[in-house]
């Protein structure tokens, strides 16, 4: 096995992740919110990222906007847990960001784990260890054996949210200066 399993690096033509399945949006607006987004792929000085952008709107219980990423082509779940957590690489407007997790014991809408990531005008490349998502809505302790999703979120303030995603897999904490 090796250190890290690529889930996207936007390189695919056709708009698939290397897992074989695409990325979706999702505002709050499904809840009743007023916040606006736009989804797509565009090339960057780095090459081909992901871009979300829109405002997040805290108006009627809203404040978020997601690209989401199935990770598992026919609908089931995936197995992480060979790996210690994400690895990200980042650019945008600075502001609230996460990560989400969603797994096949999150029944409701609104149940997920997360873990905030940092998000700079340049290049940052983060490890997000499943260790630091914590439970929303849900008592039960992060499965890693069982994620459906992954989740590139703007929540929580009324912000103009820009971010774009260079690469995105999983691995192993890296080794003490490695960071």
């Amino acid at each position: 096995m090796t250190d890290t399993l690529l889930l996207d690096d936007f390189q695919r033509e056709e708009g698939l992740s290397h897992l074989g399945t695409r990325w979706e949006g999702l505002t709050d607006r499904v809840m009743g919110g007023r916040s606006e987004m736009q989804l797509g792929q565009r090339d960057s000085d780095a090459g081909p990222v992901l871009v979300m952008s829109g405002q997040v709107r805290l108006e009627n219980r809203g404040g978020f906007i997601q690209a989401r990423l199935p990770l598992d082509a026919g609908g089931g779940s995936f197995d992480a847990g060979a790996w210690e957590g994400i690895y990200i690489k980042v650019r945008g407007t600075p502001g609230p960001y996460y990560l989400h997790l969603r797994t096949r014991q999150n029944w409701l809408p609104w149940q997920h784990y997360r873990a905030p990531i940092e998000v700079q005008s340049t290049w940052q490349q983060q490890f997000v260890p499943f260790t630091a998502f914590e439970g929303r809505a849900t008592s039960r302790p992060l499965d890693v054996s069982a994620l459906k999703s992954l989740g590139v979120v703007a929540y929580g303030e009324a912000f103009e949210a820009e971010i774009e995603v260079l690469r995105l897999e999983l691995g192993k904490r890296p080794a003490p200066g490695q960071e």
